[in-house]
């Protein structure tokens, strides 16, 4: 049952992620077709929408043009300078005297002093010498009201006007010509309008239209408004998916029922307080009277925590069967309860108990969902990771090393390093472990290497790529922080990663003492051969698939689009795959079709998508308990200078490592730590280079450790280690291994630069 529910939920999985693949290729799509619409119909981009229907109306305009004069007559324009808008309402034009001076404005029909019109036997002492120009004939001066009365000649004004006879023959009052003008523009205005509107309308054909239906859709899917309602959606269903199988990340499995049940019982605690801040958010929002950006959000979050809740009543109801015998201890105990139940619980009771805030917790998981994309991302790349894993493409590549006799430790070595590329590419070492770990320690362990060594290999996989370009943490860092380039960032990265390979690779020799010899096997030459053939093919896939991203849309792989680039290349190389290649090798075990392969991949990577995602959001409701305690304005800000503060930062980095994703920790110590360092002289570009070192330092540091819990998850009941009494240092040796590495590349990182300042 609880196997068919999972499915069901990896088949949603499957729509969100396959839904952010396609809208997030939609502007690269919509830009392309206009390129390819441009190409094909000149001025595609007038067709692209249907034309309105001008509102002139040319046969009226046209009709009053006829009363104007006719050519001949004197032509009056509008001064250069000024333009008379022929489509404004009760548009004022101005005539001037032509015999007026050009420094003064002339009114020709003001007289020199102020007249009033009802005094009588008002003298006008100057007449204007084109008076005449009303077509009265009278020589007056005076504007003629053709419909108005004439008034009597005693100056009563009530009293009834004499009808004037009028002249039949006389000819009609000359139309001031500037209104003529005024109304040719408008004609030619109106005219333009309707050619356009007809030539648009004729090159409209059916071929256009069905073209730009298809073009205005990817158009629109460029501008998709829901991306945060994805990223939940995304985010709960891989929190059922991990919940209905218990596989949240821990320190250790549970093995009896009162672990069962403690976790179980936490967790249901967890779940309803994130249930109750988001229905009091919801509530918050429906008594204010702004209206909420999303409204539905809360609602969402509601229902998704309520099912939760069920699972977790599922879980408590049952008494599951444990091989191992009831065995109670404390510690052991407090080892089994998953890491984010910690955060959730430490959240709640701030919000609710200390600060009296309901809604705490739901407005970090509003900050949690700010940046959408970069999350998604995160859920793109593992299931690019699992879709990986089903290929044959990491057992070819290794089968290009192993027929030489490498050492083991070179080959562990070479593992780490190649696959810090990739890793630059995710953005973060915990996705890379998830999305390829299995494939690390699968082959590691068939060329030779022992269950430590393959395990320190796997957790460190993605340890060196962080500082490389395009990471995407690094890009961050240089967003938040003006003081720093990217350009800087990866230039010192670069000096980084070459010093923590050197020690990588000088722990490997030491803790594998073979001699640096190779030892081929008697048929290298042939075997090298057959995976170069085998691999050819693929790689030629990649390169093509690569290309076309890159030649049709314009899209080549840096850290934006990356998340997008690789599960499509990695989808259509699974399909190809088990289409053309499988049914030819008849020998190889995995024989499955497409689609079990798909649910097979995406259910796998269901449970890695929640457990990572429902971590990351419950690390942001921590980091909002440590910004509003405002427990790092505690850290002094003056410490004697560079090297006092460097001390004083480099543990608390580490900290910060153990207990909050990359990302999330970024941002955290951009807008509290990273001044007190600049304040007190450290160079921006070193303090980041530290900061990050601390930071891998932290995910492979007990008691955390979180790439190695991520290893141990992704690879499964494999990595469990024999019950030998090799003494502390051997059995603990995929941890002080790492972490020995890592720890001296901080050393150097944080103080040798100093010899420079």
């Amino acid at each position: 049952m609880i196997e068919r529910i999972r499915q069901f939920v990896a088949l949603g999985i499957f729509g969100v992620l396959c839904c952010a693949l396609l809208f997030g290729l939609g502007p690269s799509l919509s830009a392309r077709l206009v390129l390819i619409g441009e190409s094909v119909w000149d001025g595609y981009q007038e067709l692209r929408y249907d034309p309105e229907v001008p509102e002139c109306n040319l046969q009226e305009l046209e009709t009053k043009l006829a009363s104007c004069p006719v050519d001949g007559a004197p032509s009056i324009s509008n001064s250069p300078d000024e333009e008379v808008d022929p489509f404004a309402d009760d548009a004022e034009v101005e005539e001037k005297d032509p015999f007026a001076d050009d420094d003064e404005e002339v009114d020709p029909f003001a007289s020199d002093e102020d007249v009033d019109p009802f005094a009588e036997d008002v003298e006008v002492k100057e007449k204007d010498p084109f008076a005449d120009y009303d077509g009265d004939g009278d020589g007056d001066g005076e504007e003629v009201d053709p419909f108005a009365e004439e008034k009597p000649s005693n100056g009563d004004p009530f009293a009834a006007a004499e009808p004037k006879e009028k002249d039949p023959f006389a000819e009609a009052a000359p139309v001031p010509k500037v209104n003529c003008i005024a109304l040719n523009t408008l004609a030619e205005r109106c005219a333009i309008r309707h050619s356009s509107y007809s030539d648009i309308q004729s090159r409209l054909t059916p071929s256009v239209k069905a073209y730009r239906a298809v073009e205005m859709t990817f158009s629109g899917m460029a501008k998709f408004p829901y991306w945060k309602h994805m990223l939940i959606l995304l985010t709960l269903l891989g929190a059922v998916s991990v919940t209905l199988r218990n596989e949240h990340i821990a320190l250790r499995e549970v093995e009896n029922q009162t672990e069962h049940r403690v976790s179980q019982g936490l967790q249901l605690v967890v779940h309803l307080l994130w249930l109750i801040s988001c229905w009091n958010d919801y509530q918050v929002q429906q008594g204010s009277a702004a209206e909420a950006e999303h409204g539905g959000i809360p609602l969402l979050w509601c229902t998704g925590f309520a099912i939760l809740v069920l699972i977790n009543l599922r879980h408590l109801s049952q008494r599951p069967a444990f091989a191992k015998p009831q065995q109670f201890s404390v510690g052991r105990l407090l080892m089994t309860i998953p890491l984010f139940t910690y955060m959730g619980l430490i959240a709640g009771v701030w919000f609710l108990g200390i600060e009296g805030h309901e809604s705490g917790q739901a407005i970090y998981l509003h900050k949690f969902i700010q940046h959408p994309t970069i999350y998604l991302g995160i859920g793109l790349y593992i299931w690019a990771g699992m879709l990986f894993a089903t290929t044959r493409v990491a057992r070819l590549a290794f089968g290009l090393l192993t027929p030489w006799g490498l050492p083991i430790g070179v080959l562990a070595w070479l593992a780490v390093v190649l696959a810090a590329i990739p890793t630059a590419y995710s953005g973060a070492s915990g996705i890379f472990v998830i999305a390829a770990g299995s494939v690390i320690f699968e082959q590691l362990r068939s060329a030779g290497a022992s269950k430590r060594m393959a395990l320190a290999a796997t957790a460190m996989s993605g340890s060196l790529g962080v500082v490389l370009r395009p990471c995407l943490v690094v890009v961050l860092v240089a967003v938040l922080n003006k003081q720093v380039t990217t350009d800087e960032l990866f230039a010192q990265g670069l000096w980084v990663f070459l010093l923590t390979a050197v020690l990588l690779l000088g722990a490997f020799l030491w803790r594998n003492p073979e001699p640096l010899t190779i030892e081929p096997k008697p048929n290298a030459k042939e075997v090298f051969g057959q995976a170069v053939r085998s691999l050819l093919p693929y790689i030629g896939w990649i390169v093509a698939g690569w290309l076309a991203y890159g030649l049709l849309l314009d899209m080549w792989v840096n850290e934006q689009t990356a998340a997008l680039i690789l599960p499509g290349l990695l989808l259509g190389l699974v399909v190809w795959e088990r289409w053309k290649v499988r049914p030819t090798l008849p020998e190889e075990p995995d024989q499955r079709s497409l689609f079990p392969t798909l649910v097979d991949a995406t259910v796998e990577s269901s449970t890695h998508i929640g457990a990572l995602l429902v971590l990351m959001g419950a690390s942001v409701a921590l980091g909002g308990v440590v910004e509003r305690a405002e427990i790092m304005s505690l850290f002094p800000e003056d410490l004697g200078g560079p090297v006092g503060t460097m001390t004083a930062l480099v543990g608390l980095m580490v900290l910060v490592g153990m207990t909050m994703d990359a990302l999330g920790a970024v941002v955290l110590v951009s807008v509290t730590l990273a001044k007190v360092a600049y304040d007190n002289g450290i160079d921006p570009v070193h303090f980041w280079m530290m900061v990050l070192v601390a930071f891998e330092l932290g995910y492979l540091t007990p008691p955390v450790a979180l790439n190695h819990l991520l290893a141990r998850q992704v690879i499964g009941p494999e990595a469990n280690l024999e019950d030998e009494e090799l003494g502390f240092w051997e059995d603990n040796e995929h941890l002080w291994l790492p972490m020995l590495v890592m720890g001296v590349a901080l050393i150097l990182v944080a103080y040798v630069p100093f010899v420079w300042y």
